[in-house]
């Protein structure tokens, strides 16, 4: 089985590139990254010198070198594509959403054009009985669903209605691989995550952000009046969730996936502080983003009762084991910070694929 893994030096891709390695050593697994501000060599340092694993930098809406990839003639036949590559970052859409359009929409459709020209099979023709070598999965997010009120959980019937540029962007991938199995029957699922937290991630996201300026003594911006509800989702339990979806979903099918951890924004920073032995005098509240969504909430019981998928980690052990994580890789930290501008005021920022906080 070769795999194409884009975004793969990203919070979310780099674990789920280190996952796939370990579970699946026969694997051979291509990472294609543009090693943008969010996507760092050292995220995968450790598996760098892998014979099974081949890096590639570039970027997904490059329609030459993904066909380059995906028709085999870079390395061999690909048997399927997981695409984590996306700009995530609520922020920087509000500040500029023509660089999410490129990346997220024309992207997602220049890896899914590759799939159907070079996966359909010889002598079959587009349509409900054609066969497909490629495989092809999208990581999605819950905030394509939009804001729920203070009851209630997002299905994979929830209707489309996404808030900000970011989200928009993602909804029309989703959308445009949905579009490419309707028409072609191309073989293709989603999942749509609730917000990731873990080893890796970037910290212009919450808990890594949050962390990294308490262990500085700074202070923490808060959104509003913090009251913003997320569920939380341990990167590693995503992965497991992606590596099932990919090889036992039915095709054309969305997988909800999440972690039943709905928290407050107040209550991850008040427990932070609190982990961290400092003081909430270093709260800081901020403007509230606009078209902040209010909660997101994750019906995941289809993934859980159809694939036999459920989270291994509580958020009380994933939380202590992400603080450690950050706690003991400060040189990790500093490098990231260092070649990263940082948007301040992230009490808030999204759940994917690139996914995620």
């Amino acid at each position: 089985m070769r795999l194409l893994i884009t975004g793969g030096l990203g919070f979310i891709g780099s674990n789920l590139v280190r996952h796939m390695l370990a579970t699946y050593p026969s694997y051979e697994i291509i990472n294609l990254d543009a090693q943008t501000y969010a996507g760092h060599p050292e995220n995968l340092a450790d598996v760098a010198s892998n014979p099974k694993y081949k890096f590639v930098k570039g970027r997904i809406e490059d329609t030459e070198l993904v066909n380059e990839i995906v028709s085999g003639r870079m390395f061999g036949k690909i048997d399927g594509i997981m695409n984590l590559a996306a700009e995530s970052h609520v922020d920087r859409s509000i500040e500029d959403g023509a660089i999410f359009v490129r990346s997220n929409v024309m992207g997602t459709q220049a890896l899914v054009e590759a799939a159907f020209k070079y996966g359909l099979e010889p002598g079959c023709k587009p349509g409900p009985d054609a066969k497909y070598s490629i495989k092809y999965m999208q990581i999605s997010t819950d905030e394509v669903y939009g804001s729920l009120g203070p009851t209630g959980f997002f299905t994979e019937e929830t209707p489309i209605q996404p808030s900000s540029p970011y989200s928009a962007s993602k909804a029309s991938s989703d959308m445009i691989c949905q579009a490419y199995h309707h028409t072609y029957n191309l073989p293709v699922v989603i999942t749509r995550c609730s917000n990731n937290y873990g080893p890796y991630q970037h910290p212009e996201k919450l808990i890594p952000l949050f962390i990294n300026n308490l262990m500085n003594d700074k202070q923490v911006p808060v959104y509003g009046d913090g009251a913003n509800i997320r569920d939380w989702l341990h990167v590693e339990d995503h992965c497991r969730a992606i590596d099932v979806v990919f090889h036992k979903g039915v095709s054309g099918q969305v997988y909800n996936v999440g972690g039943n951890n709905e928290k407050t924004n107040m209550y991850i920073t008040k427990l932070l502080i609190k982990e961290l032995g400092k003081t909430e005098a270093l709260i800081k509240y901020v403007a509230d983003r606009l078209g902040h969504d209010r909660r997101y909430a994750i019906d995941s019981s289809k993934i859980q009762r159809e694939l036999g998928w459920t989270p291994k980690h509580t958020f009380e052990t994933g939380i202590k084991q992400t603080i450690e994580w950050y706690t003991s890789n400060a040189d990790w930290l500093n490098l990231v910070m260092s070649k990263s501008n940082v948007v301040p005021a992230v009490a808030n920022a999204p759940a994917v694929a690139g996914v995620a906080n």
